[in-house]
């Protein structure tokens, strides 16, 4: 089996369909979507567009879409309770629902790598943060527990790859949101090794279908998520320092 995790797309129908098409010319078996793919300027028409895959697809759920499906869920920025409510009427009571019966790990074997487990932040929450620069022993920590031979991450929107007591933990990267320092779409390729994607797609006409969606501060979202993406660099220096300063992202309560 060659699967393709799918991670963070946050509702940017453009750069998913371009994924799916490279998919299509490499004649994937399954494809993971690792989670956070429905919030965002075009939510509705993401979830309806993965949905359509069928059985290929093996869904998970991410914090973003956990938060999304919890209506007592709120944050205290204004400005993302905006973004929240939003996407919540775009997607609707039954995609709600779909998107609160989703599960948090998916395990799958996989050609040349064996059995590998896919999550959102890390096997124990979906808010966990894991960069490159994490720790050894809060790695280790993570992954305790753990039979997989591979596990497969997302969540800080960036690619990286790194061996730990005998396993290997790779965040496939994020196709609609990514932090790597240039626009394109960035996923993974299993099977029978580990291959880290980037697709190009047209990000000015995604930028101007954000403005067009209503989504509340959108050009201002486009220009930073799109065309001016923040690299992996200055991408793990904040996550990292999240991480130290609240337990909840660092594997806490």
């Amino acid at each position: 089996m060659r699967v393709a995790a799918l991670y963070d797309i946050h509702g940017n129908l453009h750069a998913l369909e371009a994924v799916l098409a490279e998919i299509e010319r490499e004649a994937v078996d399954a494809v993971v979507l690792g989670g956070d793919f429905s919030a965002g300027p075009l939510a509705a028409e993401t979830v309806d567009r993965l949905r359509g895959l069928g059985e290929r697809a093996h869904f998970l759920r991410g914090n973003a879409d956990r938060e999304l499906a919890d209506p007592d869920w709120s944050l205290d920025d204004p400005a993302a309770v905006e973004r929240l409510d939003f996407a919540r009427a775009q997607l609707g009571p039954e995609r709600l629902e779909f998107l609160r019966s989703l599960p948090e790990h998916v395990v799958l074997d996989v050609e040349g790598l064996g059995s590998v487990l896919f999550c959102h932040g890390s096997p124990r929450t979906d808010m966990e943060i894991l960069t490159r620069a994490t720790p050894e022993e809060r790695l280790a920590a993570a992954l305790d527990g753990v039979d997989a031979d591979v596990v497969v991450c997302g969540h800080t929107h960036a690619q990286w790859r790194r061996d730990v007591d005998g396993r290997t933990v790779v965040n496939a990267g994020s196709v609609g949101m990514p932090y790597e320092g240039r626009p394109g779409a960035y996923w993974a390729l299993l099977g029978p090794s580990v291959e880290h994607r980037r697709t190009e797609y047209d990000v000015e006409t995604a930028a101007a279908a954000y403005r067009a969606s209503g989504y509340p501060n959108a050009a201002e979202f486009a220009r930073e998520t799109l065309l001016e993406p923040a690299t992996a660099e200055e991408a793990t220096a904040f996550f990292e320092q999240l991480a130290l300063e609240r337990p909840e992202f660092a594997g806490g309560p």
